[in-house]
């Protein structure tokens, strides 16, 4: 640790996660400083942090190289709906491959720790189900999707071989769907959507027969698990996972809860009662997954963690937030 605060950078720290672990850190007594290039994240995220002076804000973007001095690195840039990973596939898996060479190479060069948060979405379409750690993936290479599947899939590798090669101190999650405050209201994912269709009185967009499933994880259980994971000896860490044959630390993190994504919908409608949505059906999009669990035994073994806000308890104070937004609070 330099001096006597730990120093932390977040890529991506504009985001919804980012922003929320920008504010987990600080309370913990670290300085911050995060590097976002504003693509999909906004300054609005950390406008109640930038008084402070343990926070520092840098637009930069990751695909170039960037310098300081940190103890931790948590590497959180990239898009991650399909709206915006779409939007340009190019600079997607750029942003995926090249932003997570430059946190290592940084990391390598000063000693840091890092931590890189992947996703789901390298399982793919699973067609094993609860999907654990060890499972390889059902995936479309050249596929709408694959610019951030692949990205993310390429960017693990880079982790594993900087950590087996160089010996980096790198941990990884891949994060299954979460949602909470700050989310982007049109970022096209199923919470936001919902929430902000109903809110403003459109129909409410069910892909396919709305039978396919998603687990949904509220922000703050996620922000505890990647805060227990940074804080294992790497000495501890590297027994545990040598131990499971992995050898490189991954873990799922998500709430194995499932949910039809036309019970969201209607959970949704409940929880709006004045909204006068109705639910209409459209073409399910190619490769979109029909299935999402995670196994999150590894992660209770190791971490002691598992999720404790179900979607009862998440999904209100998430649309209350899109409320605000909808009525300019």
């Amino acid at each position: 640790m330099i001096g006597n605060t730990k120093k932390c950078l977040i890529t991506g720290g504009a985001g919804f996660i980012g922003s929320h672990l920008a504010r987990r850190l600080l309370a913990q007594g670290a300085e911050v400083t995060v590097l976002d290039n504003l693509f999909t994240g906004s300054k609005s995220n950390l406008y109640d942090l930038m008084d402070d002076p343990r926070f520092t804000f840098l637009v930069h973007d990751v695909t170039q190289p960037f310098w300081g001095q940190f103890d931790e690195i948590y590497n959180l840039a990239c898009p991650a709906s399909p709206i915006h990973y779409q939007h340009n596939p190019v600079e997607t898996t750029k942003t995926s491959i090249l932003g997570v060479m430059n946190a290592l190479e940084l990391a390598l060069k000063t000693k840091a720790r890092v931590f890189h948060t992947s996703t789901s979405e390298c399982y793919g379409d699973p067609d094993v189900h609860p999907q654990p750690e060890s499972y390889w993936g059902n995936v479309n290479t050249i596929g709408l999707r694959s610019c951030y599947d692949e990205g993310k899939r390429a960017a693990e590798t880079l982790c594993a071989d900087y950590r087996r090669q160089y010996g980096v101190d790198v941990r990884m999650i891949r994060i299954f769907n979460t949602y909470g405050p700050r989310m982007h209201p049109h970022d096209g994912r199923v919470v936001s959507n919902f929430a902000m269709q109903a809110l403003q009185n459109r129909d409410i967009t069910v892909f396919g027969t709305g039978r396919q499933t998603r687990s949904f994880q509220y922000v703050d259980d996620l922000v505890r698990a990647i805060e227990l994971f940074m804080a294992k000896p790497r000495a501890e860490t590297d027994r545990f996972f040598a131990a499971k044959g992995f050898g490189v630390p991954v873990l799922n993190i998500g709430n194995p809860g499932e949910f039809t994504m036309l019970e969201l919908a209607e959970m949704t409608l409940k929880l709006i009662p004045e909204s006068k949505s109705r639910i209409v059906f459209h073409e399910l999009p190619k490769d979109d997954p029909k299935r999402r669990r995670p196994d999150i035994s590894l992660a209770k073994e190791f971490l002691g963690w598992e999720p404790s806000v179900p979607l009862s308890e998440g999904l209100p104070k998430t649309i209350e937030y899109f409320r605000s937004i909808v009525e300019g609070r």
